[in-house]
């Protein structure tokens, strides 16, 4: 169990997730730089977070809602939280989160989201065994069951990401293709890094030699 001090920001996992460099330059040195992608992203928030709550026949919508875990050590805000009403009058949360563009070829979305049900678990005392993400490129939504599998992953993550945060060491730079949508790119410098350290290592060699 953590305590207040200690908690992290749920976000950092997707982060983690995406890259633990760019987690690292955001969560331990406090470097964020806004491009297209990324103020899309937060314009699509922004105005989800403004509508607030309202009812829709046997669903009631919660926006913005402060979420907080102290068995995980996190804290956030989900952008929506459906409750549906069941038969014998109960309400069944289901957690949906908002990305502008479409589904990604890692789990990043899938495990914040996981995280945000865990969340609402600790705090509702209730078993959410599914949740949602809306991308906005695609308008549709993707259904995400958050089974055993998911779970462990997203408890593991969370555990990295806050070793990595306490650490307070930034990971060396590895260049991949998803650098280049990176709104940090041009701090990180990937390319860079990787020519000037593959440069130390041939000096190192040719002294050994």
């Amino acid at each position: 169990m953590y305590i207040e001090d200690d908690l992290i920001q749920l976000s950092s996992l997707q982060h983690y997730v995406f890259c633990p460099r760019q987690c690292a330059l955001a969560y331990i040195e406090q470097i964020w730089v806004e491009n297209r992608l990324t103020a899309e992203g937060r314009i699509m928030h922004d105005k989800v977070h403004e509508e607030g709550s309202e009812s829709r026949g046997s669903v009631r919508i919660e926006r913005a809602l402060t979420l907080r875990s102290l068995r995980l050590g996190l804290s956030g805000m989900a952008d929506v939280v459906e409750f549906h009403r069941q038969a014998d009058g109960s309400w069944q949360p289901f957690p949906v989160e908002y990305k502008r563009g479409k589904p990604k070829p890692d789990d990043s979305d899938k495990v914040q989201l996981c995280a945000q049900a865990m969340c609402l678990e600790e705090m509702l005392e209730a078993a959410i065994p599914a949740g949602a993400i809306f991308y906005g490129k695609t308008r549709r939504r993707l259904d995400v069951a958050f089974d055993d599998a998911l779970r462990l992953k997203t408890e593991d993550i969370a555990q990295k990401t806050h070793e990595l945060i306490e650490s307070g060491l930034t990971p060396k730079a590895a260049y991949s293709a998803k650098c280049d949508s990176c709104s940090l790119f041009e701090i990180c410098l990937p390319k860079t890094i990787e020519k000037q350290r593959s440069v130390e290592d041939y000096l190192k060699h040719a002294l050994d030699d």
